[in-house]
């Protein structure tokens, strides 16, 4: 052999030793660069033939009574769209942690599942059918429609088999189940039937969200999964004062943003402790009048009132219960309709008071009609009886004829004319009761659409079916402390407050394709009955048979189900009959329902689901905090008085490359198999799993960093393999695994690799038994780093010279790191570990214990890789000092070519550090090296400094407004430490010692040489390293707008306080130009609707840029626009303040301020 030099050449050996296994193109070689694309592909096709998925489920037994079952749950998704990022995200985090288990011996059934049922179903058979409405599916027939949206929903479940497949992600298909299979619609109708039978389970008229184009109620949490559903949306905003009865020429005036609700005014209602005033204009055309107004809020109509108003009198709330006033439009006018049993009757068109009124907008009155859930609650508490004016597809009906076939929106022009005018309808009011239109505003606000079609929604008044939620929300919230949530905030954060605050679960559907509600009811007033069943069998008990379809096969889906009807028992005439109701399931009760009507329960499997139930392991993204995660909850708290799983993931949300959510709706992400194809499903799994993402933050997928991944983890790890095969087949060496007797004898630097493999088993297993992905992906980071560019680059003389402990230990360290790899990297860790052993199947092997996981003894394997601190110690102090000298060296453009003739480091331990002085001298090109403590360094002409960071984010959550003197003082000089050793900051408002985990406490040694300086960490919990932790990445690149509040609360550790910027005094220089909005009125105020109102209308433009250059001039205090703007001096803007806090002569001391700048 040629003699080793620094760059070591080996030739080609015709003794191959390695791969001892493998397929595709590395079957004959290890190639130094693979394309991981083709290399997964064959192994993807190995497990195929080999049915290794199958085999790691058989191999694993179940136990008695299930108990090493390790049970997953998994979400289903709609199979009527193509999966995108988001699908798999949540798969590659469906995979990991069940393949992890699997290595533990656990037996983990993967069974996937597909919803099916429901509006997106619906949606797309009426798209493809053409048609756009409730009439035409009606005509069409709802077996039509129905065939439509069976065929439809399942349309492309061969694409999700093959995304699926190539991402790596085991999954059973074959026994799969599907929300439209009859077992599964049988299980979700004896749900209905024992919630109905313990009184959860109930019939109700309220006000929903309800979607006009598909004329169905949708639920509330419904609304709040997604932040896309509420969107920017411009109307006009009316104030309309009402005149009083009892006083002359008085009005008191509401404001609504919905000026088609005003026809189906009733009553008004206003805060019993919010102050009121009664004003008069003197001049303009309300002159002479005098209007009730929120005290808070006169600011707002300065224009209406004009300059010199006079104050009548001021009254708290309280004192306005009971005022009645005239009706705004003739439909429900009259003596007639104030008798009792009339619309609204005796008690309407009056004020009361009510606890949800506020100041923050309007005028402190609020409307009240049958289009609000407090408006309904409020009409009903006080016996004013309401109806609703609009069809199934909220045009008005004939109850307001004026308006009568007019949709909602398109009416609010109309209405607005004839308040502004007069006339129409209000000509037939007399004109001394007439109202007026005080005040009508565009007006841009977040207003909620339909997440399927987009509609925009509308408050309705509809009968419903609900689960009665709010009768066990004690329970809910007992059992959600039960669960295991990550990240750990949102058990009492999202999801404990959602619970906290959780309304009745509006469950039927005004549709088609569903499960039906099992509900039959008397046709006939006179001879009331209603019939609630829970099975098939019950029905064939009643009806004569089960439901069937045209070809005679058993079909609970409309209209086979509607088709059953008899003689209803209670009618001795025997002429009314029972109809089943015509609603279908909201189609979150079916998949609330899945942990047992995916076993059919209780019809059969009584005992599996049982064993099975709650499950170990779900995870979905954060909003189904407000979906599945939450119907789930309901469902298995009703149903069994436990929770429905025990551990959750809510990651966040995956962002398209515009910034916005990716979405199946919105279709704004590449295709999937493009990076597939060009970088290998593992990198996107890696990329993905190893993102805060997993932690509750948000992440955009970039090509960029997919590409990263394959660079830093994907090749590095391969390169390590490639290494090793290369010198063993050169050297013709079998390695083999190391015995526990031969560990102590080896050279330091492999001892030091088996104490950092003990620690990478350690760190990984302890990671992934807390659910924690994200963390066990930080551990196999720092260990590749220290595997490839600290081992192998030191040790590479070592293989060369065919030193067999090198080559023992290397393979020892790289057959369980790629055990530890198997669930984050599956295809790529299969792979090197069967080229290395030759064995079946990484995935089919045991996880690397390092003890007994019963007895707590130490296995073979924990004997081998023995953990050493002191070793381990110093050597990662010798990485330090060769890390930071070359970060030095490059500060100081100094190659490390050129070499230096002595380096001096200051350590705690130099006899530790003493035995690598060889690796220091040769990795850093250094002639000498030389050791000293921190006592000796002045006599190395070293300088001792002392340094005080003081962390601003801990420590300013004890200190508040003093932080910034501590902070001061630490970069001034001006502290001490005391006698405990604590800093203590000496500020303005006396000395102030910081306290553990507030500060860093760093003793260095500095000259005018290149010399390292050493920082130690004496104190303090949170080093300042963390701020380069991967959370904070977004708020790096200034991306902080789609930042979620989950996400933020995350970072903070905590739920983010609410605001209470309305309970402050005057605005000051500092505070932000977006606190007028919480001023009642005047500049600030004004100033604050303007940039708002304009930031809005940019966003509805799609004018992001602008858009976010207004909201960055929100968040800036008065003093930053001032300076940036280079308009107003300082002076000035604080004379502009005092206009703002309505103080004495600020107009004329800003008139004073310009002059003097002039």
């Amino acid at each position: 052999m040629k003699p080793p030099n620094e760059e070591h050449t080996v030739s080609e050996s015709t003794n191959h030793v390695y791969p001892k296994a493998a397929a595709g193109e590395q079957s004959a070689n290890v190639a130094p660069n693979p394309s991981f694309p083709k290399l997964e592909e064959s192994v993807l096709d190995y497990w195929d033939k080999d049915g290794t998925f199958q085999k790691s489920i058989e191999r694993r037994p179940s136990g008695d009574h299930s108990q090493n079952e390790f049970v997953f749950f998994d979400g289903p998704p709609f199979a009527n769209g193509l999966p995108h990022y988001g699908h798999l995200l949540t798969g590659y985090a469906k995979d990991v942690i069940p393949r992890y288990q699997t290595m533990k011996g656990h037996r983990v059934n993967r069974v996937f599942g597909w919803d099916t049922h429901g509006l997106p179903a619906e949606l797309e058979a009426q798209k493809e059918l053409g048609i756009d409405s409730v009439d035409q599916i009606k005509e069409l027939g709802i077996d039509k429609f129905n065939d439509a949206c069976r065929a439809s929903v399942l349309k492309y479940t061969n694409e999700w088999k093959d995304y699926v497949h190539r991402q790596a992600r085991w999954v059973d298909f074959e026994h799969g189940y599907k929300t439209l299979n009859i077992t599964y619609m049988e299980s979700v109708m004896w749900a209905f039937k024992q919630l109905y039978d313990k009184g959860l389970a109930y019939q109700g008229y309220r006000v929903l969200p309800y979607c006009p184009k598909d004329q169905t109620p949708l639920s509330a949490h419904e609304l709040r999964m997604d932040a896309d559903v509420y969107q920017d949306r411009q109307d006009t905003t009316v104030s309309v004062a009402v005149k009083l009865r009892d006083e002359e020429d008085a009005y008191a005036v509401f404001w609504t943003t919905t000026p088609w609700t005003v026809p189906t005014n009733f009553a008004i209602v206003v805060g019993a402790d919010i102050d009121y005033v009664e004003v008069r204009p003197t001049e303009g055309k309300f002159a002479g009048k005098k209007f009730y107004l929120g005290k808070p809020l006169l600011g707002s109509y300065e224009k209406e009132l004009g300059e010199n108003y006079e104050i009548v009198r001021e009254l708290k709330g309280a004192e306005m219960e009971g005022w009645r006033y005239y009706p705004v439009f003739p439909y429900f006018a009259g003596d007639e309709n104030a008798a009792e049993g009339k619309v609204p009757g005796p008690e309407g068109y009056q004020i009361f008071t009510a606890d949800y009124v506020d100041t923050v907008e309007g005028t402190g009155l609020v409307h009240q009609a049958p289009y609000g859930e407090d408006d309904m609650n409020t009409l009903n508490a006080k016996g004013i009886k309401s109806v609703d004016v609009l069809d199934a597809g909220c045009k008005f009906t004939s109850l307001c004829p004026d308006y009568e076939g007019m949709y909602v929106f398109d009416a609010n022009k109309p209405i607005l004319r004839n308040l502004r005018a007069g006339d129409g309808p209000l000509a037939r009011i007399p004109e001394e009761q007439r109202a007026i239109l005080f005040q009508e505003k565009s007006y841009v606000h977040s207003y909620p659409h339909c997440w399927r079609c987009a509609t925009p929604l509308i408050y309705k008044p509809v009968s419903s079916w609900f689960v009665a939620v709010t009768k066990i929300k004690d329970r809910l919230l007992e059992l959600n402390q039960q669960i295991n949530w990550i990240p750990n905030n949102v058990k009492d954060g999202q999801f404990g407050k959602w619970l906290a605050n959780a309304r009745d679960w509006s469950i039927s559907r005004n549709r088609f394709w569903g499960s039906p509600i099992p509900v039959w009811v008397s046709d006939d007033p006179k001879y009331p009955r209603v019939d609630v069943y829970g099975s098939l069998d019950e029905l064939k008990a009643d009806f004569g048979d089960y439901p069937r379809d045209h070809e005679g096969n058993i079909n609970m889906h409309r209209p086979y189900i509607d088709e059953l009807t008899r003689v209803n028992p209670d009618d001795p005439t025997g002429k009314s009959h029972m109809h089943r109701i015509s609603d279908v399931m909201d189609c979150w009760f079916e998949s609330g329902s899945m942990s047992f009507a995916q076993y059919h329960y209780p019809f059969e499997n009584k005992e599996t689901f049982e064993q099975h139930f709650p499950c170990d392991y779900i995870v979905e993204y954060i909003g189904q905090t407000r979906g599945w995660f939450y119907v789930q909850h309901v469902m298995a708290t009703a149903l069994f008085d436990r929770p429905a799983f025990k551990n959750v993931i809510c990651h966040g949300i995956v962002l398209g490359s515009d910034g916005q959510k990716m979405s199946k709706h919105l279709r704004n992400y590449p295709d999937v198999n493009g990076v597939f194809n060009d970088f290998g499903s593992d990198a996107m799994r890696w990329f993905l799993m190893s993102s805060p993402i997993l932690r509750g933050g948000n992440l955009i997928v970039t090509a960029d960093g997919i590409r990263d991944t394959v660079r830093q983890v994907m090749l590095p790890v391969w390169s390590s393999y490639y290494f090793f095969t290369l010198y063993a087949n050169a050297a013709g060496y079998d390695a083999r695994k190391l015995r526990a007797d031969e560990v102590a004898s080896l050279p330091e630097m492999d001892r030091y690799l088996l104490a950092r493999t003990h620690r990478l088993v350690e760190k990984t297993q302890s990671s992934l038994d807390q659910f924690l992905i994200s963390d066990a992906c930080d551990a196999v980071s720092d260990f590749i780093d220290m595997l490839t560019n600290w081992y192998i680059r030191n040790n590479r003389d070592r293989f060369w010279k065919e030193d067999e402990n090198a080559f023992n230990t290397l393979y020892t360290v790289l057959e369980v790191f790629m055990r530890v790899l198997a669930p984050l990297a599956p295809m790529e860790a299969e792979s090197v570990w069967r080229g290395l052993t030759g064995g079946e199947s990484v995935h089919l092997a045991d996880w690397p214990f390092l003890a007994d996981e019963k007895t707590g003894e130490a296995t073979e394997l924990g004997r081998v890789l023995v953990d050493d601190p002191a070793l381990v110690d110093a050597m990662e102090k010798v990485r330090e000092v060769v890390s930071s000298t070359l970060s030095m060296r490059k500060a100081k453009q100094i190659r490390v070519r050129q070499p230096l003739s002595k380096l001096t480091v200051v350590v705690e331990d130099t006899a530790a550090v003493a035995a690598y002085d060889e690796i220091l001298k040769s990795e850093l090109n250094v002639k000498d090296v030389e050791l000293c403590t921190l006592e000796d360094a002045g006599s190395q002409g070293l300088k001792i400094i002392h340094e005080l960071r003081v962390n601003a984010r801990v420590a300013g959550k004890r200190l508040r407004k003093d932080v910034q003197f501590a902070i001061k003082a630490s970069k001034s000089g001006a502290w001490h430490v005391d006698a405990s050793g604590a800093p203590v900051c000496e500020t303005p408002n006396g000395d102030i010692t910081l306290e553990e985990g507030e500060y860093e406490l760093c003793v260095g040694a500095s000259c005018r040489d290149l010399r390292l300086v050493h920082t130690v960490h004496v104190a303090g919990e949170v080093p300042f390293d963390e701020y380069a932790a991967p959370e904070f990445d977004v708020y790096r690149r200034a991306d902080v707008q789609h930042v979620s509040d989950e996400s933020f609360a995350a970072l903070l550790g905590h739920d983010i306080p609410p605001a209470r910027w309305e309970e402050r005094g005057a605005v000051d220089f500092n505070d932000a130009i977006s606190r007028g909005k919480y001023l009642p009125g005047g500049l600030g105020k004004g100033l604050y609707n303007a940039l708002e109102a304009a930031r809005r209308v940019m966003n509805l433009v799609g004018s992001k840029e602008n858009a976010g250059n207004l909201m960055y001039v929100l968040d800036m205090p008065w003093r930053n626009a001032a300076r940036m703007a280079n308009v107003f001096s300082d002076d000035q803007i604080k004379a502009l303040l005092k206009v703002v806090n309505k103080e004495k002569g600020g107009w004329k001391k800003f008139i004073e301020e310009t002059r003097r700048k002039k």
